[in-house]
C-alpha cells in the first residue's frame, strides 16, 4: 500500500526535479548578466551627456557575443531585457530631476519610481534578442547579420506602441552630421541599422573567427563606409559653395530663461515679460545697425549687402520674433491685456511674433498652442499641439479610474490638436512644433509635405534642469532637419536655442540657463523632397516585414523538425 502511495509522489518529485533543470538552464549565467550589463553601459555613455559617441559602434558586441554563443530563446530573451532596462534607465536618468526638485520626492524613491518605465522600455530589446536567437539556431552563426534587421523593426514598434522613440541608438551620432546623411533616406531607423550591422559583423568575426568570417565581415564593414560616404556627398558640397544671399525673413530667436517656480507675483510676472521684449527689441535693433546674423544655411557671416545697405532698407526685410514655449504660460485669447501689450510690440518693431499660448478648445478643454502674430498686431495663425506628453500634459487614464481626476488636475490635461498649419512669413513657409514633438519623425515629415520651407521647434526643458536632457533634445532635432532635408530653428526657454541646417549642423548655439538672444537669416529654397518625406517609415516597416517572416519561418523549421 504505502509504495502504491508513494508512487505519485516520486512522479511529481521526477517532474519538478525536470522543471528546475529546465529553469536553470534558461537562466543567464553571470558571465552573460556582466555582458548585457557591459554593453548597456558603453551604450549609454555613447549619447549625451557623455559624448562618446564612437563606442555606439562597438557597444552592442558584448551582448551579441553571448547570445550568438548559447542561442536559448528565454536566456536570450532575459539577456536582451537586461540590457534594455540598464540602458533606458543610465540614459534617462534626468527624469529623476523634475521629481526631486519639484515634485518634492525624496532622491532616493525618485531613482526607484524611475524603474518600472525602464524595465517596460527594456521588452523592445528583449525582443530583438529573442528573434535573434531564433534566428540563430536554424541559421546559424550568420543569422547574427538580421540583427539590424530586428533592431529597427523594434525601434519602430517601440514608437508606434509606446509613443516613445528616445534615444534611439541612432540618436548617439547625432552631432556628427558626416555619419547621419543616410536619414534622408530612411530615417533615424537606417542611421542605427548602420551601427547595429557594424556591431554584428564585429561580433561574428568574435565568435566565428576564421578567414571567412573576416572577409564577410570586411565586405561589411567597407560597404556600410562607402554608402555612409556617398550619402554624405551632398553635405560636403554644402558646406564648400555657401551661396550669400539677402534672406527672405529675419529671425530673432530668444532665449529668456524664465524660472521653472510657479509665477505668482505681478512684479515677477511684469519683469519677466520685460524680459521678452527687451531681449526680442535690442536684438532687432543690433540688426538693423550692423547687420550681423547667420544665412540661410547657418554659416555665421558678415553679409557683404547687409555691410554696404542702410539700416533702413535692413528695417524692411520681415522680421520674425519667437518666444519659446515656457512657464510664462500665456492666453492670448483670454488676456485682453497682454494682447494689447504683444500689438503694441509688433507694430512698434515692425516685427511679427510667434510665441507659445493655452487657448480655448472645445468641450471647455485647453489646447498647447503656437501662435503667429503678424507685424500689424494681429493674430494669423495657430497651430495646436498634437502629441501630448503623458502624464505631463494628459493623464493617458481612463476617466472612471480612482485618481485619474486628482492628477489630471496636478499635471493637466491638455486637448490635442488635429491640423498642421503652415505659417507664412513673406515667401517662407514654416512648420512649428512644439517641445516633444520634435522626437517623432511624422510631425516634423508632415510639415514638410504639406510645404514648409523651415522647421521651427519651441521648447522648454528646462523642468529638468542642466543635465543631458537638452543634447539629448537637440539630437532629435538635428535628424528631423537631415529626414526632411529643411534647416530646423531649435529655440528653447533654457538652451539650447540652436540653428540646424538641412545637413545637421548646428549653428550658433547658446549656453544652457542663460537669457540671450539670437539672429538668423532664412530664405525659401527649393530643396525638394526628400526620399524620407516622400516615403516616410518605409525602410522601418521593410524591416518590421522581413522580421515577422524570420520570425514565422524559424517556427516552420522548428516544426519540420520535431516532426522528423
Amino acid at each position: 500500500m504505502s509504495d502504491v502511495v508513494s508512487t505519485p509522489s516520486r512522479v511529481s518529485a521526477g517532474r519538478f526535479s525536470i522543471l528546475a533543470k529546465r529553469i536553470r538552464a534558461e537562466l543567464p549565467s553571470l558571465t552573460d548578466y556582466g555582458a548585457a550589463i557591459i554593453s548597456a553601459t558603453v551604450l549609454v555613455l555613447s549619447f549625451p551627456d557623455f559624448n562618446l559617441w564612437p563606442l555606439a559602434w562597438f557597444a552592442l558586441l558584448p551582448l551579441l557575443a553571448v547570445v550568438a554563443h548559447n542561442h536559448r530563446p528565454w536566456r536570450s530573451f532575459i539577456l536582451g531585457w537586461l540590457f534594455g532596462s540598464v540602458f533606458f534607465y543610465g540614459s534617462c536618468y534626468w527624469l529623476t530631476y523634475s521629481m526631486i526638485h519639484f515634485g518634492g520626492i525624496p532622491a532616493p524613491l525618485a531613482f526607484v519610481l524611475l524603474v518600472p518605465g525602464a524595465v517596460l522600455l527594456g521588452i523592445f530589446p528583449a525582443i530583438v534578442t529573442l528573434l535573434l536567437a531564433l534566428a540563430l539556431r536554424y541559421w546559424g552563426t550568420a543569422a547574427l547579420f538580421m540583427t539590424p534587421l530586428f533592431w529597427s523593426a523594434l525601434e519602430w514598434g517601440r514608437l508606434e506602441t509606446t509613443g516613445q522613440l528616445w534615444n534611439a541608438i541612432g540618436y548617439s551620432q547625432a552631432y556628427h552630421p558626416l555619419l547621419i546623411q543616410t536619414a534622408r533616406w530612411g530615417g533615424i531607423y537606417l542611421v542605427g541599422f548602420w551601427i547595429v550591422l557594424v556591431n554584428s559583423a564585429l561580433a561574428y568575426i568574435l565568435t566565428q573567427r576564421d578567414k571567412r568570417a573576416w572577409v564577410i565581415s570586411a565586405i561589411t564593414l567597407l560597404a556600410v563606409a562607402a554608402v555612409t560616404i556617398i550619402a554624405a556627398r551632398p553635405y560636403e558640397t554644402d558646406l564648400s559653395s555657401i551661396v550669400l544671399a539677402k534672406p527672405d525673413v529675419v529671425i530673432v530667436a530668444v532665449q529668456p530663461n524664465v524660472p521653472m517656480d510657479p509665477i505668482s507675483d505681478p512684479k515677477a510676472v511684469e519683469a519677466l515679460i520685460a524680459r521678452h521684449t527687451s531681449l526680442s527689441a535690442n536684438a532687432l535693433d543690433e540688426w538693423e545697425r550692423k547687420g550681423q546674423l547667420d544665412n540661410a544655411r547657418g554659416t555665421s557671416v558678415d553679409s557683404d549687402w547687409a555691410k554696404d545697405d542702410s539700416a533702413t532698407r535692413r528695417s524692411a526685410i520681415p522680421r520674425l520674433v519667437i518666444w519659446p514655449e515656457s512657464p510664462m504660460n500665456f492666453t492670448y485669447g483670454g488676456d485682453s491685456k497682454f494682447r494689447e501689450r504683444l500689438a503694441t510690440f509688433a507694430k512698434k518693431n515692425n516685427a511679427s511674433v510667434l510665441l507659445n499660448s493655452q487657448e480655448i478648445a472645445p468641450n471647455n478643454g485647453v489646447y498647447n498652442s503656437a501662435l503667429l502674430i503678424n507685424q500689424e498686431g494681429r493674430l494669423v495663425a495657430q497651430y495646436d499641439k498634437i502629441r501630448l506628453l503623458p502624464f505631463g500634459e494628459f493623464v493617458p487614464l481612463p476617466r472612471w479610474m480612482p485618481g485619474a481626476g486628482l492628477i489630471s488636475a496636478m499635471v493637466g490635461d491638455f486637448t490635442p490638436g488635429t491640423n498642421y498649419p503652415l505659417m507664412a512669413m513673406a515667401n517662407t513657409r514654416a512648420g512649428v512644433f512644439i517641445c516633444i514633438e520634435s522626437a517623432y519623425p511624422a510631425i516634423a515629415r508632415r510639415f514638410t509635405v504639406e510645404g514648409a520651407d523651415v522647421l521651427i521647434n519651441i521648447s522648454n526643458d528646462g523642468y529638468l534642469g542642466p543635465t543631458a536632457v537638452s543634447r539629448q533634445h537637440l539630437a532629435n532635432a538635428v535628424f528631423r532637419a537631415v529626414e526632411n532635408g529643411r534647416p530646423l530653428l531649435s529655440v528653447t526657454n533654457t538652451g539650447i536655442t540652436a540653428f540646424i541646417t538641412s545637413h545637421g549642423q548646428i549653428k550658433d548655439a547658446t549656453q544652457g540657463f542663460e537669457p540671450m538672444a539670437r539672429t538668423w537669416g532664412i530664405s525659401s529654397v527649393e530643396n525638394g523632397q526628400t526620399f524620407y518625406t516622400a516615403h516616410g517609415d518605409l525602410f522601418a516597416v521593410g524591416c518590421t516585414i522581413f522580421s515577422l517572416l524570420i520570425f514565422v519561418f524559424s517556427f516552420k523549421r522548428q516544426g519540420d523538425a520535431v516532426a522528423n
